[in-house]
């Protein structure tokens, strides 16, 4: 059996609303995820998919609960600590691409290497190569608002890419995206799955879910058996 890359243990997250009452979201959620491992976790709108990105991508600490990330429990972990770990380990792709918009492709793809303290350096020679990979060595000095979401899409799976993770989470990866575009994207990520990867994808598309060696059925906060 591979190694537990992800383990989420009896997770509960409760959301204070001031004087209204509070929202739990998470209620008692159990997964563990191997490493490569091509999961999807799927279900409807409100069924806490969105904080399942933020326990999985240690974005966030459980309300009650434990998440260990490479064996690590992140409440234990300062907020350093757990940012290099988080940075060394998983690549974030998100539907809204959250590219800083001040910076080149190229800048917003070095940016993940410099945060984990890699050599400007490496980090230009690296972010070149992987934005060549994805057919963008023409668009290295423009910014997001100079290029099409697809392109935009590329610099953010490149910027996934930048610090070699063991885990691609993505969440809603192909929601703004036509459907040419977004098939790349699937493809890509299985093919990065093919290389050894743990793919990780949040979805409500069941078209996507196709992809996937397991799917994880979420609704009102619980895992459906």
């Amino acid at each position: 059996m591979s190694e537990v890359i992800v383990q989420i243990d009896n997770v509960w997250k409760k959301y204070d609303m001031g004087k209204a009452e509070p929202v739990v979201v998470l209620k008692g959620i159990n997964l563990e995820v191997r490493q490569g491992e091509f999961v999807a976790i799927t279900g409807p709108s409100g069924s806490g998919k969105s904080t399942m990105v933020n326990m999985i991508g240690a974005l966030d600490r459980p309300s009650w609960g434990a998440v260990y990330l490479k064996g690590r429990n992140i409440a234990h972990m300062s907020e350093s600590s757990l940012a290099f770990l988080r940075g060394k380990t998983i690549g974030f792709i998100f539907q809204q691409f959250n590219l800083v918009p001040t910076l080149s492709a190229l800048q917003n793809v070095m940016l993940p290497m410099e945060i984990v303290n890699e050599s400007e350096k490496e980090a230009h020679v690296r972010a070149r190569h992987l934005l060549e990979s994805l057919g963008l060595i023409e668009r290295l000095t423009h910014r997001p608002n100079q290029l099409s979401g697809g392109q935009q899409q590329r610099v953010a799976i490149a910027r996934a890419l930048a610090n070699d993770p063991e885990v691609i989470l993505a969440d809603e990866p192909t929601g703004n995206l036509d459907s040419k575009t977004g098939e790349f994207v699937m493809n890509f990520l299985g093919e990065m799955h093919d290389q050894g990867k743990t793919v990780i994808l949040i979805t409500h598309d069941l078209d996507l879910v196709k992809y996937a060696k397991r799917i994880i059925k979420l609704k009102d906060g619980k895992i459906e058996p």
